[in-house]
């Protein structure tokens, strides 16, 4: 029997939690909640759940320190909710393993399509890696270092495949500035942010249909970027 997937809340404000497994679970989403950092993680060691919603400001631990011991043990999706919108707080989560971050207060049906997403990439991760990535009308052939639009191939350079082949590996996710950089073009250039938004326009121009309003290669301001698709 296949059941449905299991979202652990982990969260200190009881009107969230009460709201959160409410609407989760009208969502046929199995739900269980924590409201301290240490309950969340015994939790999550004794029942894994597929994705955690975590709140920053918990009563006994910074939700960073959360989010950076699951990542010593588990690579299942963490969205973060916090009441810290700052860069600074998104960039510090994302760089402690979060997948993805929503400010307080928040949509619901926003919340529910960061959900879906971020399950879709856990699975992916969990299946076989997948080598070929399609969406609208593009698609990513990984190995054979291909890219085509509308059926026709699109010329990228080795390092336009190399950053659009790392933001396709990561789905949904936000990846940082200095995360892109440093996986695709090494430590030495993390600081060289003006250099990736080139690149990136370089890619929207050859590959988004309206660069000026992107459907895959979204920025994240002041963050970084996702690429999206529509699977």
């Amino acid at each position: 029997m296949n059941l449905s997937p299991h979202i652990l809340v982990i969260d200190d404000e009881p009107q969230i939690l009460r709201a959160l497994r409410t609407i989760l679970t009208e969502k046929k989403f199995r739900v269980s909640i924590a409201s301290r950092g240490e309950e969340g993680l015994a939790m999550a060691a004794a029942n894994p759940p597929d994705i955690v919603i975590l709140d920053l400001g918990l009563p006994d631990m910074d939700g960073f320190e959360v989010c950076a011991r699951l990542r010593e043990w588990t690579q299942i999706p963490i969205i973060v909710l916090s009441v810290r919108d700052s860069e600074r707080d998104k960039v510090a989560a994302l760089d402690k393993g979060a997948d993805d971050y929503l400010s307080k207060p928040f949509g619901i049906e926003e919340l529910l399509a960061r959900v879906r997403v971020a399950l879709r990439h856990s699975a992916q991760a969990q299946g076989r890696e997948e080598k070929v990535i399609s969406t609208g009308t593009l698609v990513i052939d990984l190995p054979r270092h291909v890219v085509t639009r509308d059926g026709i191939e699109v010329k990228l350079t080795a390092t336009e495949f190399k950053l659009l082949a790392h933001l396709a590996a990561n789905t949904g996710r936000v990846l940082t500035h200095q995360s892109i950089l440093t996986n695709v073009w090494g430590a030495g250039e993390a600081d060289h942010i003006e250099y990736l938004r080139v690149y990136m326009r370089q890619l929207r121009k050859k590959l988004e249909q309206d660069p000026d309003n992107p459907l895959y290669l979204l920025t994240e301001p002041g963050v970084g970027y996702r690429f999206l698709t529509d699977g």
